[in-house]
C-alpha cells in the first residue's frame, strides 16, 4: 500500500462509517412510519407495528453492520 493510500484511509473509513450510521437513521424512521400508518390503517388498539418494525429493523441493521466491519477486518489482516 502505498503512503498516499495509507493518508486517505482514515477518512474514508469515516465515510463509510458515517454512511452506515446514516442508513441506520433513515431505515428506522421508515420503519416507525410504516409502522405507524399500518397501525391506523388495522385500526389496531395498540401500536404494535410502531414497536415491532423498527425492532426487526434495528436487528437487521445491527446485522449488516457486523457483517461489513468484519469484512473490514478480514481485508485489514490479509493486506
Amino acid at each position: 500500500m502505498s503512503y498516499q493510500q495509507k493518508q486517505n484511509k482514515p477518512s474514508s473509513d469515516l465515510m463509510r462509517y458515517a454512511g452506515l450510521g446514516s442508513q441506520i437513521f433513515a431505515a428506522l424512521g421508515i420503519a416507525v412510519f410504516v409502522g405507524y400508518k399500518a397501525d391506523a390503517w388495522l385500526k389496531a388498539p395498540l401500536p404494535l407495528l410502531v414497536w415491532i418494525l423498527p425492532f426487526v429493523v434495528l436487528c437487521l441493521m445491527i446485522y449488516k453492520l457486523i457483517k461489513e466491519t468484519s469484512k473490514r477486518n478480514k481485508t485489514n489482516a490479509e493486506s
